[in-house]
């Protein structure tokens, strides 16, 4: 294997949190491993949502800390929710600055909405429902404009190296398939993504698909709520992979959830109605596609012909399939969407294993519990990525050359035939999905173990697995529905506080093989 020494700090990601922290590393080199080319690819340029943060007088970080405890169902760490809540407002004033362009009011202010569980509108947003693409166009202008950041594009990273018990090096190879080639750098820093895409219904990026969890995980790495997985509610029920998201604004704009009858069936759900906790909302979706009765997004009435100016992206994503939402209601499914769960690390983004930091939605912080926050996905991304960036360079010592790394990748056949990929996904969406049960959870450890023995050489395809095996390790260990969490065989919260649940990838597999014995 080629092995390269760089004194460049190695950022696995090319989402928001990668291209923050690489700002905020700045001038200190970096070099920023991406998938495909800067801008594409990444869930942060899908976001459509926003940014959570207290920005109006009347609101404040302490009443946005205590709507993030309260959605998170008994998992959420108080102090992680205070530190990034406190912290909100600095970072929209600093985006601003680099010159993201959010909606603004005539007098100045920052257009504000609200989204499901906030007790205020703090969700701070771009041309309706286009934030994660605008932020992430002003952060790329700005990567672009500093020459301390090289990005090596259409690459990933296939797993770490460790030595004497800390993180040294990062195998990578080409998005496309190639041989490894180890790349030692002054630290690294894992920053690519969430799980979404391990599932066959999502509104992620589908290269997505939890590797940079699973190599953590198989280098020994901690990690924490990976039962959490979240469902949005709302993902536009067409044939696409993924699906478009019909974003939870449009409910705060007043857009209402009906069957093929008509019937508005949220109501009876919650008393907040459409603007219930995600994990609430999305079982009742699922409950009504179940039976047969074709839920659906009626915005018709709340926004009419606004729907266009207001949320241009929805409309493009309804208009592909011959569905115009000025006219008739969307179709909808819950559909995977973000994983609260992830690398367990501190408030300085540190993992559990020497020389290796994360942040963006890899990480498992405590800011989510076990339902996060409508739009304080992209804010946690923020905070962390800057505290990371902070202690990375606090802990390094001396000025970096920055002189530019170019790996060589021998070209490789070997690579994991889609099919596999494919019955993954349907195991995971079927088996560990919106409602889960033991004899699901099983079965899906039963195929996950079955998958990895036949295509686990792939190391890409091992990482997935290895995401996939703890995701439904921790779910069939809590016995409890909690959160987005639900077991249909366990549908009460157990009394007291909630727990995290922290497990390492040794652990989900000795449940795994226990499982796996018993059938064989």
């Amino acid at each position: 294997m080629q092995i390269l020494q760089t004194d460049r700090v190695v950022i696995v990601g090319a989402g928001l949190a990668a291209l923050y922290a690489a700002l905020k590393l700045a001038p200190r080199p970096v070099l920023m491993i991406s998938p495909d080319e800067l801008g594409f690819g990444a869930s942060s340029a899908w976001a459509q949502g926003g940014v959570a943060a207290a920005m109006d007088r009347s609101d404040s970080p302490e009443a946005h800390a205590a709507d993030t405890v309260s959605a998170g169902a008994g998992t959420v760490v108080p102090e992680v929710a205070e530190f990034v809540t406190k912290a909100a407002r600095d970072h929209i004033l600093d985006l601003t600055e680099i010159g993201t362009s959010f909606d603004r009011t005539k007098d100045g202010g920052y257009v504000l909405s609200r989204e499901a569980a906030h007790s205020a509108a703090r969700v701070v947003r771009v041309l309706g429902d286009q934030a994660g693409a605008e932020i992430m166009r002003a952060l790329i202008h700005e990567v672009e404009q500093t020459p301390s950041i090289q990005v090596l594009e259409g690459v990933v990273a296939l797993g770490l190296e460790v030595s004497e018990g800390q993180v040294s090096g990062v195998k990578l190879a080409h998005s496309d398939g190639s041989e490894p080639v180890l790349l030692r750098g002054a630290g690294c820093l894992l920053a690519g993504g969430g799980s979404g895409g391990l599932y066959a219904r999502t509104t992620n990026p589908t290269r997505i698909r939890g590797q940079v969890i699973g190599m953590a995980a198989r280098a020994g790495a901690v990690i924490a709520d990976a039962e959490f997985v979240q469902f949005h509610p709302t993902a536009i029920d067409v044939d696409e992979d993924p699906l478009p998201l019909a974003t939870e604004a449009l409910r705060g704009e007043g857009a209402i959830l009906i069957n093929k009858d008509g019937e508005r069936f949220m109501q009876a759900a919650h008393p907040d109605a459409e603007l219930a906790p995600r994990d609430i909302v999305a079982r009742e979706i699922y409950k009504q596609s179940q039976a047969g009765k074709e839920p659906m997004l009626d915005t018709r009435s709340a926004l009419g012909d606004a729907i266009n100016d207001q949320f241009p992206s929805v409309v493009a994503s309804c208009m592909r399939h011959g569905i115009d939402p000025t006219q008739s209601p969307i179709p909808v499914a819950a559909a995977a969407h973000y994983h609260m769960g992830g690398i367990a690390c501190d408030l300085n983004g540190r993992t559990s294993l020497p020389g290796l930091w994360v942040c963006g939605e890899a990480a498992s912080t405590g800011l989510h519990g076990a339902n996060r926050l409508a739009s304080n996905g992209l804010l946690e991304a923020l905070v962390f990525a800057r505290s990371c960036a902070l202690d990375i360079d606090s802990c390094l010592v001396g000025e970096a050359s920055g002189a530019r790394v170019f790996p060589e990748f021998a070209q490789s056949s070997d690579a994991t035939p889609q099919e596999a990929i494919d019955a993954l996904r349907k195991t995971m969406t079927d088996c560990v999905g919106v409602v889960r049960d033991e004899d699901g959870l099983e079965d899906a450890l039963f195929m996950i173990a079955f998958l990895e023995d036949n295509h686990g050489h792939d190391e890409g395809f091992a990482n997935m697995c290895a995401t996939a095996t703890l995701i439904a390790a921790a779910a069939l260990a809590r016995c409890e529905s909690r959160g987005a969490h639900f077991r249909s065989d366990f549908p009460d919260a157990n009394a007291g506080d909630g727990q995290r649940s922290v497990m390492t990838y040794e652990t989900a597999r000795s449940i795994r093989d226990a499982i796996v014995k018993d059938v064989l």
